[in-house]
């Protein structure tokens, strides 16, 4: 009997498309030929939707501006907005729909997310004086700050000032969230002045922007300021990532029993569907903390609030393998393997790493062998982690022979570990085995096209041939915190009224 069900690809793209036709509808009938599902089963941005638009009208259906404007609401959430855009385009071409500043705004933002800044801009300059309102300079304002075009950003800010069109606070959270992420911090300071000047209450968003930002410059004041002002705040909703990030800023500072007392405050202001992400976040920074009794509690807590998912387990397996919890690991990897129903490569792949840096190459390689016993197709990531295994283990011609055959099943724009391919290298030529050098280099060259991992790279100085054991451990490290997503402490916030200008 198969420990797991891999995942089926045909089968994901079917529950996709149901899925997107459920986000769609809305007819509780769900009739199967209504454009709704018709324009949802176009999933490939790559095709064109006017095709189904125009096949509709000539059935003798109709189709109302309403509508056009309501599919393109829905596109743009679920992030098809090359479709979104040439419903836009066709609505006006060939509806002859006179363009609201709310549309022009909406066009201009699908623009620059399907062609870019440049093109963006054009668009505006085309547009009529008449149709530049606050909506449309707003769209702008948010295409050069997504772009992080700053001087241009603050140009934009300072024509909307001068045409009175930012008494608002959307406009400001644009700016404030630009110069965050660039690290003006100064910046922020002057505009939160200029918000008060004006009268112009702080948001949710706001509030959150400027913790972020306290956050990353360590400034603990202003932390308990700003935490103490949402409290306060008859407008404002805090909820649990005002705490989460506090609780943050406390750990970067060191105060352990402030970041603990935040983190339970946090805790009390999770529920509906944030949970998941929430319960993952409060893991990452129990363990941080180090506090494992938590983390355990945490996650024992998580999981009677319903089905827990592939990310929530490799979070918490990630969470006790930092602690240094091998066995709990082992146990939560048990445990996923009993009710796995989508086989997640980045959970076995965590735990090889954790045996690859142990050096315990026998365990890791067992570990390997129940996953294909079980049936699961093996991945080029992870033999890739297994040859690491052999290589601190001591083990070159199984390092070897491993690579190899990771890099030969591997998919287009894959890459090995260039430090474990070069330490096998120096293996085979130190053996003389011209043979298999060869053999590796052919796959390699077959395979991997990438000049990181070309030949007369393994060879130079850039590789560091007296810590390749040390290098390739890193190597790995970093590519687990890559492909496993670790929570991040900051988030860079979309203020969602502006979104939909």
């Amino acid at each position: 009997m198969n420990l797991f069900v891999r995942s089926n690809p045909s089968l994901s793209l079917h529950i996709h498309g149901v899925l997107r036709a459920l986000c769609f509808s809305t007819d509780t009938t769900a009739i199967s030929h209504s454009l709704n599902r018709r324009i949802s089963m176009v999933e490939d941005p790559k095709v064109p939707i006017i095709p189904v638009l125009e096949k509709w009208v000539q059935e003798g259906q109709v189709v109302t501006n309403s509508d056009l404007k309501h599919f393109i609401r829905k596109l743009r959430k679920i992030h098809r907005f090359s479709h979104a855009l040439q419903v836009s385009q066709w609505m006006s071409d060939q509806r002859g729909h006179n363009l609201s500043p709310g549309d022009v705004a909406v066009r201009l933002d699908l623009i620059s997310k399907v062609h870019g800044l440049e093109q963006a801009v054009t668009y505006f300059n085309s547009v009529p004086e008449s149709l530049r309102g606050l909506e449309v300079y707003g769209a702008l304002l948010n295409c050069y700050a997504h772009y992080k075009h700053l001087e241009e950003a603050e140009a934009t800010m300072r024509k909307m000032r001068e045409m009175g069109f930012v008494r608002n606070v959307l406009s400001y959270n644009v700016m404030l969230n630009l110069y965050y992420q660039m690290g003006k911090y100064e910046k922020i300071q002057v505009l939160m002045q200029e918000m008060e000047k004006w009268g112009i209450c702080f948001s949710n968003i706001t509030y959150k922007i400027l913790l972020n930002a306290y956050v990353a410059t360590s400034n603990i004041e202003e932390i308990k300021k700003i935490l103490m002002k949402m409290e306060a705040d008859p407008l404002v909703s805090i909820d649990w990532y005002a705490y989460v990030v506090a609780a943050n800023g406390y750990l970067k500072a060191g105060l352990i029993d402030k970041t603990l007392t935040m983190l339970w405050r946090s805790e009390q202001l999770i529920s509906g569907k944030s949970a998941r992400f929430a319960c993952e976040t409060l893991l990452s920074l129990y363990t941080a903390v180090g506090n494992k009794e938590q983390v355990y509690r945490v996650w024992n807590l998580y999981k009677t609030k319903g089905r827990s998912l592939n990310s929530s387990y490799l979070c918490m397996i990630n969470s006790l393998l930092k602690l240094d919890d091998v066995d709990g690991a082992e146990r939560i990897w048990e445990e996923w393997v009993s009710i796995v129903k989508c086989f997640d490569i980045r959970i076995p792949n965590v735990m090889l790493s954790t045996y690859s840096k142990k050096g315990l190459w026998e365990k890791a390689e067992a570990f390997v062998g129940k996953i294909v016993a079980s049936g699961i197709k093996i991945e080029a990531s992870t033999l890739d982690r297994l040859a690491t295994g052999y290589h601190v283990g001591g083990q070159m011609l199984k390092a070897s022979e491993t690579i190899k055959k990771a890099i030969s099943i591997s998919q287009p724009g894959w890459e090995p570990n260039v430090y474990t391919l070069a330490a096998c290298l120096e293996y085979l030529k130190g053996r003389e085995d011209v043979k298999k050098i060869e053999d590796l280099l052919k796959i390699l060259k077959e395979h991997c096209h990438s000049s990181s991992v070309s030949y007369d790279r393994l060879n130079s100085s850039i590789i560091d041939k007296e810590n390749l054991c040390a290098r390739a451990l890193d190597h790995m490290e970093g590519e687990d915190q890559a492909l496993n997503g670790e929570r991040p402490a900051a988030t860079e916030f979309e203020d969602k009224n502006s979104a939909e200008i």
